[in-house]
């Protein structure tokens, strides 16, 4: 009978620890999984707040102290990074957004573009790094400074560039992200005072596991009507996925240009952070009141992020290979997140 409890408790831990280790295939199979089940879709977009909140924990869960402060030790890279994705990137959103008169012109798709822009990197930022074997400590060290702030500048940009298209104040806007992240920071804290680092380390696979499930419940939610949408109106949503792309490439493209003398893999590693925000984060901040244009592009804007780590494995391979495999800010090699 305790053999029989024991397998009953291991096969979902060992399930689960299987499909962390599939890294990139997992999530790429995300987006397409969330586009085949609408109605699984539907059950699950009440639970988008919920499963943000279990996300920022979990990263928080993984954060390894001794990697933090590293970098900490010579923060200049980590200042300039944190900077251009916090206020450069939001500023050259709104500047391009009101200089093609995008707030009149499509008010919806303006305030999707915004949001996407004031919004922090990814929390899976660090972990998707880590699957292409980039440096998944500069990440997360931008990450958390990067996240940090985000209560402060994401409410500045909303008022100053976004506007009356936003239905939440900005204020509230602010109180709700800062409850957001500082609540899942405590329980995370609390979750690795009881159970402890060794814990962690040893199912670090089966944590990456459960990452990939609560990060479906996302994808789904906000894919619910993609099916639907692309037989009703192929062109449409097919402009709106090439936006997508477009967007997440070019803030890609120019970053890594920006950060080019900080090295290949730096460059390339930083601009696949700025590229991936964490509009999940402003999708709970704002309760999901969000016009339908903007669910749509949400929702389209997944596969750039799902997909581009499976796209850029070859070429991240290519830059560690030649990379001496240490960081700024410390003499050791890249750190595992725990």
């Amino acid at each position: 009978m305790g053999f029989l409890r024991v397998a009953v408790l291991d096969a979902p831990a060992a399930a689960l620890a299987w499909l962390g280790r599939q890294g990139t295939r997992a999530i790429a199979a995300l987006v397409f999984l969330g586009i085949a089940m609408p109605p699984l879709d539907a059950l699950l977009k009440p639970f988008v707040t919920e499963a943000i909140f279990v996300l920022l924990c979990l990263a928080f869960l993984r954060v390894d102290p001794a990697a933090l402060r590293g970098y900490l030790g010579r923060p200049g890279l980590v200042l300039a990074a944190t900077a251009w994705t916090t206020l450069a990137i939001p500023a050259v959103f709104g500047v391009g957004c009101l200089a093609i008169g995008l707030e009149v012109r499509s008010p919806d798709l303006f305030l999707a573009l915004m949001l996407q822009a004031v919004a922090s990197p990814m929390m899976a930022s660090p972990a998707l790094a880590a699957l292409l074997g980039l440096d998944a400590t500069l990440v997360l060290v931008t990450l958390v400074a990067g996240t940090a702030l985000t209560p402060f500048t994401a409410p500045l940009f909303a008022r100053a560039v976004i506007g009356p298209a936003l239905t939440l104040a900005p204020l509230t806007l602010g109180l709700r992200l800062f409850a957001i992240l500082a609540g899942s920071a405590l329980v995370a804290v609390l979750l690795r005072r009881i159970v402890g680092l060794a814990a962690i380390v040893r199912h670090t696979d089966t944590i990456a596991g459960i990452n990939i499930l609560v990060v479906f419940i996302f994808v789904a939610a906000v894919m619910e009507h993609v099916a639907a949408r692309f037989a009703a109106a192929p062109l449409v949503m097919c402009e709106l996925a090439l936006l997508a792309f477009g967007v997440f490439f070019a803030v890609l493209t120019v970053t890594a240009l920006v950060f080019a003398r900080a090295g290949r893999e730096r460059a390339l590693v930083l601009g696949l952070m700025a590229a991936q925000r964490n509009m999940g984060l402003m999708v709970a901040a704002t309760g999901g009141a969000l016009p339908d244009l903007a669910w749509l592009y949400f929702a389209l804007s997944q596969f750039p992020i799902y997909l581009s780590p499976q796209m850029l494995k070859p070429l991240a391979q290519r830059l560690t290979a030649r990379s001496p495999h240490t960081h700024a800010g410390t003499d050791q090699p890249p750190t595992r997140l725990v």
